[in-house]
């Protein structure tokens, strides 16, 4: 039942418009978790096909959706029709493997159904699909589609062979491949089960280090390489995921910082023989192997070799008999972020990705490992290599060339290395796919008052045609909420350290300079990402700002895509510069004339429920509330990739770990906070909570608290997502609201 309270900003609101009358609404939490389309259609997994003819993406039903189909754009017929049904792949719910589950859960796709994923052939010909834990492959000359495996196994990260005579895939943790004519399987690793795992990425490189295979097929489609990984020296911890009506005790084996991580071993193997040879990655076991990739000649493959503190990342390669060579070794006083931007030329060249100036920069090397030209240079940083015409020899990369709070398509000579040339013309933020070759691409363009839209270019910038316009007009589900729709205005702070602080500020509704506002602060904080962007919002914001409040966001050093030395601001001593910064913000905006600043709440989920956490603990006489969903309470009880990046060991580190814990200063917490967790989170343990829970009760402090049985890091779901944003946004109304 919804409260009185909840009914009460339920209200619609009229407009009289120049024209006809258009009753204009004010968004509702009912309204925008009742329909995902609220932003307009979206499309998931855009891809090109590689012979350049025409984009795919998936794209939810009609009447479902969050289940997905199989869209295309026939660039040669310039149309748009449905290429695979995903009932046509399967008729019925879909059993998933726990692997699965959990691999979804980590690619925050745990509530999609229908086609999740699928993969083109290199010809452009073929597309496969995994579905039910089998494989299915789609002919496009004859329109069937037909089933590869039927297994009572489930069959994981399939992948087409680079000629397509094959489709891979891990079963029983083991590498198979399966002939695309024949049917015929083979498989090629053979001591997979229990605690080793044959060609699997490992938890924390699913989790943290943005890899999900743990094999790659040579060019010449002769050999695989793999990582082993043994999980035994990892110690079980008994995780409790606590549903509404069971508690199912999970046994997993979590690399809490500190403590042993895996043990990788390299390998390639032969597919005509089963032959395998095991690569020399070194003496020591205590590492990380970030990255694999195979030159084109098929004769070496590299794999990015990372030491266990992340402060040295060495490019390495090695041949078909193991042996090896170290083209490239990259070292910080800090830590040394991964990228996915290594690029192999023909000629005996490669492209790199480096931070050694301070700000990320693309460099052309050969393969001897020797420098031949720094590329891009400046205090801004590319995001990523989008793709490389080699006929034209020319990068495409995103950055931030234009201004940290966009992100633009540029490209550059990489063989004069001449200055970078805009490509894309609208101020916002783009997420961009091309084509192989680079001669295309797909461009997912938003600003903070236009929702993404997304349409298809030639590589020299001009559009040919759009394949999600997502226009507001009076179709589009927005359209009754756009006349109350608030506008971001931005600026600029200054930090202890003298760096620019950049924030971003919605005023609410109806507004008179001459009353006096609450404030909902929101607040992310940790590293690798940016709130304070010229890209479309989350709800929430505009909500809240109808509701009456001031909404003030602002990007604290630790913050994304601002160089090395904003970023590493934080090191040994997450939580303590990031709360300096967001100090500066909530000073800042308490002293607005229209800013009444008693009433200033903080919210934020994950580091940012840490970050509120760290605001009530340590400055508890800035803020009037606090809403801390899912939040680290110690880091020494998350994992070791991800914290030790930042904040080395708890042995090597004692002090730092204590201090930025928030158990010794829950003492201080004298403002109300809502404590909020999933029972089942597999990412920030719900034993963070648990364990702030009794310290809190310790100290004799009243709180709130809402839980969600069965509900992982994102309490996913239409339903759960209705419920935790309405307590949230009744917690701030309720303490913050005349």
């Amino acid at each position: 039942m919804m409260t009185t309270t909840m009914k009460s900003f339920f209200l619609i609101i009229s407009l009289i418009m120049t024209t006809n009358f258009v009753a204009a609404k004010k968004l509702t939490l009912e309204r925008i978790f009742a329909s995902p389309d609220l932003s307009g259609p979206s499309l998931r997994a855009l891809k090109m096909s590689p012979d350049g003819s025409r984009v795919t993406y998936l794209q939810g039903k009609k009447k479902n959706k969050d289940q997905y189909d199989l869209w295309e754009y026939h660039i040669g017929d310039a149309e748009k029709r449905l290429l695979v049904d995903s009932d046509d792949l399967l008729s019925g719910e879909e059993v998933l493997s726990d692997e699965e589950k959990a691999r979804r859960e980590r690619q925050r796709l745990a509530n999609v159904k229908g086609i999740i994923d699928y993969a083109w052939s290199d010809a452009g010909d073929t597309l496969l699909f995994p579905m039910n834990g089998d494989l299915f492959v789609y002919q496009l000359d004859n329109k069937k589609i037909r089933q590869l495996t039927r297994s009572d196994a489930f069959e994981t990260d399939a992948k087409f062979s680079p000629k397509g005579g094959f489709v891979s895939f891990i079963r029983d943790q083991n590498i198979y491949v399966v002939n695309i004519k024949s049917g015929k399987e083979q498989q090629l690793t053979q001591d997979g089960g229990g605690l080793i795992k044959n060609g699997m990425a490992e938890f924390v490189a699913q989790e943290e280090m943005d890899r999900d295979t743990g094999y790659w097929w040579s060019p010449d489609e002769q050999h695989i390489a793999f990582l082993q990984v043994d999980e035994a020296p990892v110690a079980v911890t008994k995780r409790y995921e606590i549903n509404a009506d069971d508690i199912e005790v999970i046994e997993q084996r979590y690399p809490y910082t500190g403590e042993a991580n895996v043990k990788i071993k390299m390998a390639v193997v032969h597919l005509a023989s089963s032959e395998i040879q095991w690569i020399d990655i070194g003496k020591d076991d205590d590492i990380y192997i970030a990255r694999v990739d195979w030159l084109p000649d098929s004769k070496q493959v590299s794999y990015q070799w990372q030491s266990r503190n992340q402060q040295t990342l060495e490019l390495r390669f090695a041949d078909l008999n193991g042996a090896g060579k170290t083209a490239i070794t990259e070292q910080s006083e800090t830590w040394i972020n991964l990228h996915n931007d290594l690029r192999f030329l023909s000629n005996d060249q490669f492209i790199w990705a480096s931070e050694r100036s301070g700000f990320k920069h693309l460099y052309l090397y050969d393969t001897q490992g020797q420098l031949i030209r720094q590329l891009t240079a400046g205090n801004w940083v590319v995001d990523a290599v989008e793709g490389i015409d080699e006929q034209q020899q020319l990068i495409y990369f995103t950055g931030s060339l234009d201004s940290p709070l966009e992100k633009q398509l540029y490209r550059v000579n990489y063989t004069t290395a001449s200055e970078p040339e805009k490509v894309t013309d609208k101020a916002g933020f783009y997420d961009i796919t091309m084509d192989g070759k680079a001669q295309f691409y797909i461009a997912q363009w938003s600003n903070r008052n236009n929702p993404p839209q997304t349409s298809l270019h030639q590589a020299d910038g001009r559009q040919l045609a759009w394949l999600n316009e997502n226009r507001i007009n009076q179709d589009h589900p927005y359209y009754p909420y756009a006349k109350n729709h608030l506008d971001n205005e931005f600026g600029t702070l200054e930090a202890a350290d003298g760096q620019t602080l950049h924030y971003r500020m919605i005023k609410p509704a109806g507004f008179d300079v001459n009353n006096k506002y609450p404030v909902f602060q929101y607040v992310y904080g940790g590293p690798h990402v940016q709130y304070v962007t010229k890209a479309w919002g989350r709800w929430i914001e505009q909500y809240m700002a109808q509701q009456g409040f001031v909404v003030f966001v602002i990007d604290n050093r630790g913050s994304d895509r601002r160089g090395v030395k904003f970023e590493a601001a934080l090191y040994k001593q997450m939580g303590t510069p990031e709360l300096t910064d967001q100090l500066v913000g909530t000073n800042f905006v308490k002293s607005l004339p229209y800013v009444d600043a008693n009433k200033v709440g903080i919210f934020g989920w994950s580091y940012g429920g840490f970050m509120t956490l760290k605001a009530l603990t340590n400055a508890p006489e800035d803020y009037a509330l606090g809403v801390s969903v899912a939040p680290v309470t110690d880091f020494a009880l998350y994992d070791t990739h991800y914290t030790e990046r930042y904040m080395s060991t708890p042995q090597l580190n004692p002090n730092g770990y204590s201090k930025t814990a928030t158990f010794e200063q829950a003492k201080n917490i004298s403002k109300p906070l809502l404590l909020i967790h999933g029972m089942a989170d597999d990412n920030v343990l719900f034993l963070n909570s648990t364990k702030m829970i009794k310290v809190l009760q310790d100290e004799g402090i009243l709180f709130d608290t809402m839980i969600y049985p069965g509900g992982k890091h994102g309490i996913s779901g239409q339903k759960p997502q209705f419920h935790v944003y309405s307590t949230i946004a009744n917690y701030f109304i309720k303490h913050l609201k005349d």
